[in-house]
């Protein structure tokens, strides 16, 4: 049987990387999946390529109104979520002299607030049994010049993974966190960076990495798929590095 099989799933942030990845490798398991993004001409080209087993919404991960239609939304579609990931986010970067409250706002809106409004808005359409993975990120185990307000609100997301769990263990459900490093997506095209300054950033990251590459958005999607799946079933209140060592050495 497949690891997902009649299973509903939701990916927030699902119409491109590591979030398409994952709904992709969700059906495969068996899953029927519920993509989020921000623009519905993004959502339903995923939907193409997805097929038939997939559900998309327009939802604003920033906006809590928007957190809560998108729950009301899957309440009256399928009555029930499985397993979620909360994936939606993206980083900017910007050398300490040159944050704005603008800057900081978007960040914390989006990474924060919407990972904790997100949970919150969906539990009650959870059961016992079901998964939560947050997206963390290599970024609060290193110090990355430019990367502050983003470090900070990926650091919060991760204080989250322990307190959200020992909140949900009486409801038997289960919530761990993936924790991305480098990975080949079009993540540094929403950084506000040029292409020298990501060429410069990449250059300097990869000797970080102890196996010589990048990651694949696919390889961040098993893992996710793992922790949503019954053979994790023992593994609660765990942030799993996808990372080719980066922090370990």
């Amino acid at each position: 049987m497949r690891k997902l099989e009649n299973k509903i799933a939701l990916v927030t942030g699902g119409t491109s990387g590591i979030g398409k990845a994952t709904a992709q490798e969700f059906i495969e398991q068996g899953a029927t999946v519920i993509i989020t993004g921000r623009y519905a001409d993004t959502v339903n080209e995923t939907l193409k390529e997805l097929g038939g087993n997939a559900i998309g919404f327009v939802s604003d991960a920033s906006n809590l109104s928007s957190i809560k239609d998108l729950a009301e939304q899957i309440k009256q579609k399928t009555g029930k979520v499985d397993v979620l990931f909360v994936n939606a986010g993206y980083g900017k970067f910007a050398p300490i002299e040159q944050i704005d409250e603008a800057h900081f706002d978007e960040q914390f809106n989006v990474l924060v607030k919407g990972t904790l409004f997100t949970v919150q808005a969906i539990l009650p359409l959870m059961g016992e049994g079901g998964s939560v993975i947050l997206n963390t990120s290599v970024v609060t185990e290193k110090g990355m010049q430019g990367a502050s307000v983003y470090s900070a609100a990926k650091g919060a997301v991760k204080s989250f993974v322990k307190t959200f769990a020992a909140e949900l263990s009486a409801r038997k459900i289960r919530l761990n966190a993936v924790s991305p490093g480098p990975i080949n997506t079009a993540f540094f095209n929403k950084t506000g960076m040029n292409e020298e300054q990501i060429n410069g950033f990449a250059g300097a990251v990869l000797p970080q990495v102890p196996m010589g590459r990048f990651g694949t958005s696919e390889e961040i999607a098993k893992t996710v798929t793992f922790l949503a799946s019954e053979d994790a079933s023992f593994i609660h209140g765990t942030e799993i590095y996808v990372d080719g060592g980066m922090v370990q050495f």
